[in-house]
């Protein structure tokens, strides 16, 4: 009996000294929670600084930077659409060999130094910045010639290896910068105008390079890793059989680990929840017996796997895993691994019509099918925009008395701001697209001069509009906006189709107080697990992989949302400034480093924080449980989804009645077009 005392006595002493020891963990990972932060802050205090001195078009000062974000809120934003080249990697490689120039090794080491320094290009992969130094060539620039002219447009970006340059805006100079910086990267990003001019204050030397090149190699580095990703993935037996889909979004969670020689990767006897997958090198397996002699099992080389059943929950290792040599691992955890593999969610609600306003659909769409222009009259206009306007109209002809917003769109102008593709987008994603919280498109028309866009017409004004009006909405208010727009994103992304333009313009109210997205030129159809790299949204509302060119899915919108969210309960951007770059870079810093306003609460900045994740996959509502774990935050507590679904939840905000809808100008709606002689059939158009 005193034996089996003195082992319970013992046992008793290694229970605690466990429990101090998880002590100890915890107060450990605490504080480095608590470093992590001060780090974040400290970088945070930096970038700022090195944005206040940093030279083309940002030198207004920290109280001029906060009204110019308030005067871009208090105006509309356009939002920026820029089709990526079709980048063929076989091509590619061969235009880089042969346009190559002899940088020298000081030269590589200027301009690799320079991008590390650039707000925006130190975000590049190391890679990716060496791919670049191929692409580009050297020029010269005599003293007083100008090397880019404020609001002109470009497709250049330039490293200054050699003398001086001047940086003016508005005629006014702002500095003299010397080698080693980088100008004019906004160009790189998409078809804009430069917003500062820079002259050659001596004879200097610049290294150029020009979109196309900065395009094809960050597709092709996203492109490379994504495929590379998935052949290690499919060589794992247990998890090919997976479908596609996952096996993507299982890519975009990989890290990269990297090991010297001798490393332990694996101890035996200790708790992990790692999954690896060598990419590059050789591990060595051994094991430890109970004569504590070491073993060795296997050698492991590129494309094997270990810690494998770390992920089905078995966390003490029974072997050691030592590096021989420099290994490089492809890296998943337990909890991400078990995310992705939770299965495609059937969400019961896809914000699909009720069958009564399905039945009510197919009414109209019955009398509107045989309907011609000359049916329509016009009772007021509802806006004008830049290719054309929107008018409210009803039949004058036939039984139904519901009125409708016709959209017409002129031919020249479409041409004109190449947005041809845009509507023509907008067309085929709004076809099908009968979901109550998304502006219903009932049918098109087309004429030589104009095409039209017939729509349900909602009358409780833009969103934006309201925003502006009160400035910031209350958190119920919030919650209710937020909720419908949520719904809108779960059908088009249960279609495989990105939406990638949301922001308050384009949502609009209506007579009910409930809420719509409008607007769908800019989204397109993925499918899932599927990418795109288009450079497409609104500055402040663009995820980090859509500026920085890395390819991005159906997650780009879950970020937006976070945005939205933020920008609805405070009246200001989280990521914004006076120029595209700025807002740019403030996006790039990524949200711990944003200051919340007192009027977002805890359980909203915990939701924001949740959605703008730089790395997609972590974002809420793109893991195992989808639009759910939105839906199941703890802002949405006690929200009811299923009234809103059913258009018995009141709307916080009830909108005032049009006293417009009173005037009766009833004039056909072709009539009310002036002739342009420069229009007529276009081939583009065929398929409106």
């Amino acid at each position: 009996m005193g034996t089996l005392r003195d082992l319970q006595f013992a046992l008793q002493l290694k229970i605690e000294e466990l429990r101090q020891r998880d002590t100890l963990i915890d107060e450990l990972e605490l504080e480095l929670d608590t470093k992590d932060d001060l780090i974040r802050r400290l970088q945070g205090e930096l970038d700022r600084f090195r944005a206040t001195i940093s030279p083309p078009g940002h030198s207004a000062s920290s109280s001029g930077y906060s009204e110019q974000c308030d005067k871009s809120q208090r105006s509309k934003r356009k939002t920026i659409f820029s089709e990526p080249l079709n980048v063929d990697p076989k091509k590619f490689a061969a235009t880089t060999q042969n346009t190559t120039c002899n940088i020298t090794q000081g030269v590589r080491e200027l301009i690799q130094t320079a991008f590390l320094e650039n707000n925006l290009l130190r975000h590049l992969e190391s890679g990716q910045i060496l791919a670049m130094m191929d692409c580009m060539y050297p020029t010269t620039v005599d003293q007083g010639c100008l090397v880019i002219q404020e609001g002109a447009e470009g497709n250049l970006a330039y490293v200054l290896e050699e003398g001086r340059m001047e940086v003016t805006k508005d005629a006014q100079k702002l500095l003299t910068v010397e080698a080693g910086q980088v100008f004019g990267e906004a160009a790189l990003l998409y078809n804009c105008s430069y917003t500062y001019s820079l002259s050659a204050l001596t004879n200097s030397k610049l290294w150029v390079i020009d979109r196309g090149s900065f395009q094809s190699v960050t597709i092709q580095s996203s492109l490379s890793s994504l495929s590379r990703s998935m052949e290690l993935l499919c060589s794992v037996s247990f998890l090919r059989s997976l479908p596609e889909d996952v096996l993507m979004k299982m890519a975009d969670m990989l890290e990269e680990a990297h090991y010297t020689e001798g490393d332990y990767i694996i101890r035996q006897g200790t708790t992990g929840d790692t999954f690896y997958i060598i990419s590059k090198g050789q591990v060595k397996v051994t094991e430890k017996k109970t004569t504590s002699e070491m073993v060795e099992l296997s050698t492991l080389s590129q494309g094997h796997w270990f810690g494998e059943k770390a992920l089905r929950g078995d966390d003490v290792r029974t072997v050691n895993v030592i590096a021989a040599g420099d290994v490089t691992c492809l890296v998943i955890d337990r909890e991400s691994f078990r995310q992705v593999i939770g299965g495609v969610v059937d969400d019961s609600n896809d914000g699909q019509e009720s069958i009564e306003s399905k039945v009510k659909a197919e009414e109209e769409d019955a009398v509107l099918s045989s309907a011609t222009l000359s049916d329509f009259q016009v009772i007021c206009n509802l806006g004008v925009g830049e290719i054309g306007h929107v008018d409210l109209v009803k039949l004058h002809k036939g039984t139904t008395r519901c009125l409708l917003a016709m959209r017409v769109l002129r031919k020249h102008l479409l041409r004109s701001s190449a947005r041809q593709e845009h509507v023509l987008r907008e067309k085929r994603n709004l076809t099908d697209a009968h979901c109550p919280f998304i502006v219903r498109l009932h049918r098109t028309f087309k004429e030589a001069r104009c095409l039209y866009m017939l729509t349900e017409a909602c009358l409780g004004g833009e969103l934006w509009s309201l925003l502006r009006d009160r400035e910031m909405f209350d958190d119920t208010t919030t919650r209710f906006y937020t909720a419908c727009v949520v719904e809108a994103l779960v059908f088009l992304h249960h279609r495989g189709i990105v939406y990638r333009d949301l922001k308050p313009e384009n949502v609009i109210l209506d007579q009910r107080g409930y809420v719509k997205l409008m607007g769908l030129g800019c989204a397109k159809k993925l499918g899932l697990g599927r990418k795109t790299w288009t450079m497409c949204g609104t500055p402040g509302y663009m995820a980090p992989e859509v500026i920085l060119n890395q390819g991005h899915s159906l997650s780009t919108d879950l970020w937006s949302l976070g945005v939205f969210v933020f920008e609805l309960l405070s009246g200001s951007l989280p990521f914004c400034g006076p120029d595209h770059m700025r807002a740019f870079v403030a996006t790039l810093r990524g949200i711990d480093l944003v200051e919340f306003p007192k009027t977002i609460g805890r359980n909203a900045s915990s939701l924001i924080k949740k959605l703008c994740r730089n790395n997609p996959s972590e974002r809420l509502g793109n893991q195992r449980n989808g639009a759910k774990d939105i839906q199941k935050h703890k802002w949405f507590e006690g929200f009811n989804w299923e009234g809103l679904n059913k258009g018995t939840l009141a709307p916080p905000i009830i909108p005032k009645p049009n006293s417009h809808l009173e005037t009766s100008r009833m004039d056909p709606v072709s009539d009310n077009l002036e002739e342009d002689p420069s229009e007529g059939e276009s081939d583009w158009d065929n398929d409106f």
